[in-house]
């Protein structure tokens, strides 16, 4: 059995169709990780449910099939990174990439050239860098905090960032974009929940954006963290992926943004796939996405509905589809 697959249960490694040499390369180039919360929620989960998970999380020999437009910064971070971990792409808000690691290692990942692979956190001396930048721009209204996953960090280093950038005070927005509360739900401890009601009570606002794709995600356990989150009150949106074999059709899609709003998770963005290298295979085209979210609209409340984005290659940032 290859050394990668030492995080993996015997039963999943079971759903791999094509064994051998070829998948060994898959994990030679791009991480591999899942939680074991969520590999509880697939072993529950049954039938197209089941695929959608596994569709996720479990590598394919169809990522070895890169593209010509398959980019290893497909957004272009490079063009707008002043120091390292700072992206300041938009005029009044910067995303801060405090570490590079997650509890799991999503197949269509668009910084999967960069997560796990390259260092794990910031140190000390560039996370002082990035937090002498957030002061001296007073621009900045907002600072979003992703990666890899924020809330990976212990309570100790999550601390040190979130209270410094409390501080800073033309800062009124602190975001974290996360898949944790459903991913790893135990990380949403009376600890951290503490903090967070510590950085709140300083003035600033704090949003969760839940990364999540499939109402098969949501696991009990899952769905008491949120509530947890709620009762402090945390602003939590959403984030999703458009993605072929996974939510590319409207039942999908209506179950995951009813369960949303049903954990108090407002719908914000659906993402157009960004071609990292490997990812082909989950692309919806534009018209099939726009034609989604129209059927939406005739179908459900307009509070489930989220808009669809695409980010233009190359660093010019979100333009909305539909």
């Amino acid at each position: 059995m290859s050394q990668y697959w030492t995080t993996l249960d015997h039963l999943y490694i079971e759903k791999l169709l094509e064994p051998g040499a070829e998948i060994d390369q898959v994990a030679q180039s791009f991480q591999i990780k899942i939680s074991p919360t969520m590999q509880q929620q697939i072993s529950r989960a049954k039938g197209e449910e089941r695929e959608a998970l596994l569709r996720q999380f479990i590598p394919s020999i169809a990522e070895n099939h890169i593209l010509p437009e398959e980019l290893d910064d497909p957004i272009g971070d490079g063009r707008f990174t002043p120091v390292a971990g700072v992206v300041h792409r938009y005029p009044d808000r910067a995303l801060l990439k405090i570490t590079q690691l997650c509890e799991v290692y999503c197949r269509f990942c668009f910084r999967k050239e960069m997560i796990g692979q390259k260092g794990e956190n910031l140190t000390k001396s560039e996370l002082q860098n990035a937090l002498d930048y957030f002061a001296e721009h007073q621009e900045l209204w907002e600072v979003i905090l992703t990666g890899g996953d924020p809330l990976i960090l212990s309570i100790r280093r999550l601390r040190e960032v979130l209270l410094a950038l409390a501080a800073i005070p033309h800062l009124k927005s602190i975001r974290i974009h996360s898949r944790i509360p459903l991913i790893s739900p135990e990380k949403i401890s009376p600890e951290l929940l503490a903090l967070l009601d510590e950085v709140m009570a300083s003035g600033k606002m704090l949003t969760v954006v839940l990364h999540a794709n499939h109402a098969a995600e949501f696991s009990p356990e899952g769905r008491a963290a949120l509530r947890a989150l709620r009762s402090k009150g945390v602003m939590l949106l959403s984030q999703s992926v458009l993605l072929k074999g996974v939510n590319d059709n409207l039942p999908a899609l209506k179950a995951l943004m009813y369960t949303f709003v049903e954990n108090g998770v407002k719908p914000y963005y659906l993402h157009q796939m960004d071609l990292a290298r490997g990812t082909s295979h989950f692309v919806v085209s534009n018209e099939a996405g726009i034609a989604l979210i129209n059927q939406l609209r005739e179908e459900i409340s307009g509070i489930c509905i989220p808009r669809l984005i695409i980010e233009i290659p190359e660093g010019e940032g979100k333009r909305v589809l539909a």
